[in-house]
């Protein structure tokens, strides 16, 4: 069943990587527990097929760049980019798309936490295996205030100006 408004993130694990130590987190991939570094937080969660794909490179990843500081201006903690990729090729496509200090590149390498919120997709069949769906959502201490799931190959509704329009943009 997919994720809705009013849900609570389920628990699970991403990782991040870092090039540098900071923060008590090691250089390399750091593993974090969902449910730990959501409290207390408002975070704009955007999840996509995969790193350095056409669209998600050339469109949903940079539509957040720009609006970091209105969507800061808006409340929001932190804003997360969400991939069924490996910590590394997250590290290597932060750095490709210089996100560095404005989205947390969050890997799911396995699609654990994906198929728990319900948002996986197969691409087996496309030579991809299972993959995220496109989506964008608010959160809030943990709970889904808002969310947003693109149709197949369609990128509508999960960029950073809808999202800035659903905190009241």
């Amino acid at each position: 069943m997919t994720i809705k408004v009013g849900d609570r993130l389920p628990n699970g694990t991403l990782s991040e990587f870092f090039e540098v130590e900071k923060d008590g987190c090691s250089v390399g991939p750091n593993v974090f527990k969902v449910e730990d570094i959501v409290k207390g937080k408002k975070i704009v969660i955007f999840g996509l097929p995969g790193a350095f794909t056409p669209t998600c490179s050339a469109k949903q990843l940079p539509s957040y760049l720009p609006n970091f500081g209105a969507l800061k201006g808006k409340g929001v903690d932190e804003i997360w980019c969400s991939s069924v990729n490996d910590p590394f090729v997250m590290g290597a496509w932060s750095k490709d798309q210089k996100a560095g200090g404005k989205v947390r590149m969050m890997a799911d390498g396995s699609a654990a936490f994906t198929k728990k919120m319900g948002l996986e997709m197969d691409l087996t069949s496309r030579g991809m295996g299972m993959r995220s769906q496109r989506y964008a959502m608010i959160v809030q201490d943990g709970v889904v205030k808002a969310v947003n799931v693109e149709a197949p190959g369609k990128f509508e509704v999960s960029n950073a100006e809808t999202m800035l329009k659903a905190l009241g943009a």
